[in-house]
């Protein structure tokens, strides 16, 4: 387990009263207190590897090195990665693994350090970016997450990342309650990035994003004004300062995994299908209509099952990722938690 020694005071002071995301629920987590993401001061991380996935400006020859964090303070109904955000999947490590894991995947070749879901442990992922970095990692370091930041979040991250990727899910504060449980998610949202853009105007070294800020935005089944909405914001406030990526992938839950007390009825069919062709097309439309040519556009590629499984070792295709460590088989690397030894070699 993780110790609390571990932490620089002003680090361990986050955790006392934690205010990271803004449900602000104050909960004292190194006592044993659980807010709402439900976790506690020790780091918990359930995969990471070489992704090849991403934005063709992040993954680059070498892929993303992407580190999935448990736990989640959104827990969106319908997450992908509801095996991490709801389910509890992970494993407790300390911040010299953290450090030694992002070393291993620079030496992996990844062209950036992509921190996946990681707004509830930011105090002791930023103890160990310090001692990645003093211990020679170069590569950019990425911030992935739902965009649920408060200025406090933002303040400790801005030292230590060099590109965002904050989610924009939507801009209504009723949609935003019943997806979320809170009506306070697009007032942080489009705060927070915001504050991403002025702190991170874009940079590029050749083909590859080194500094900026890439706004993801997937399109839900049935609420393409929500999608409308998002475009227009993103128009007037973003264009030129930062990069659209949207997204089709969404793919409905087994229903044995999706907390339906939290899912109005009558919304209920809509989240149970994917995206149409003539979604699609709508969507591409709203692009012309608001002006925005510059950013990523997913291809509707419907598929059976896109969902990650993060009980294997590699909770992706094998064409798509390639892990350097799982929770599941977390010995099969020879990681050590001394930084002063040689990390080893994935033997996956």
């Amino acid at each position: 387990m993780g110790s609390v020694f571990a932490y620089e005071p002003l680090q361990m002071e986050q955790y006392l009263r934690c205010l990271l995301c803004n449900r602000s629920c104050g909960a004292n987590r190194a006592k044993g207190e659980r807010g709402f993401c439900g976790e506690g001061i020790s780091l918990r991380v359930a995969w990471a590897g070489i992704h090849r996935g991403e934005e063709p400006v992040l993954c680059g020859p070498g892929g993303s090195g992407t580190i999935f964090f448990t736990g989640c303070t959104l827990k969106c109904f319908f997450c992908q990665n509801c095996q991490l955000s709801r389910g509890g999947m992970g494993k407790e490590i300390t911040e010299e693994t953290f450090a030694a894991l992002c070393l291993k995947l620079q030496d992996a070749g990844a062209e950036n350090i992509n921190l996946v879901t990681g707004t509830q442990w930011i105090p002791s992922i930023v103890e160990g970016l310090r001692r990645a970095k003093d211990s020679g990692l170069r590569i950019p370091v990425l911030w992935n997450s739902s965009g649920f930041e408060n200025d406090l979040a933002l303040s400790l991250l801005q030292p230590w990342i060099d590109v965002y990727l904050p989610d924009l899910k939507t801009l209504d504060p009723a949609f935003s309650k019943e997806l979320f449980g809170t009506s306070r998610y697009p007032e942080t949202a489009t705060k927070a990035i915001q504050r991403m853009v002025e702190i991170r105007a874009p940079q590029f070294e050749g083909d590859r994003m080194v500094k900026g800020v890439i706004v993801r935005h997937l399109v839900l089944p049935g609420f393409l004004e929500n999608t409308r909405e998002v475009l227009q914001w993103f128009s007037q406030n973003l264009k030129y300062r930062a990069i659209l990526s949207l997204m089709f992938q969404y793919t409905p839950l087994p229903s044995d995994l999706v907390p339906s007390k939290e899912v109005k009825a009558a919304s209920w069919v809509e989240w149970n299908r994917g995206i149409t062709e003539e979604e699609y097309g709508k969507v591409l439309e709203y692009l012309e209509e608001f002006r925005i040519r510059d950013g990523f556009v997913q291809e509707h590629t419907p598929q059976d099952n896109l969902l990650p499984d993060f009980s294997k070792p590699n909770a992706f295709p094998a064409n798509l990722a390639t892990p350097i460590w799982s929770w599941v088989e977390p010995n099969k690397l020879a990681l050590a938690n001394d930084l002063n030894r040689d990390p080893g070699s994935s033997v996956f």
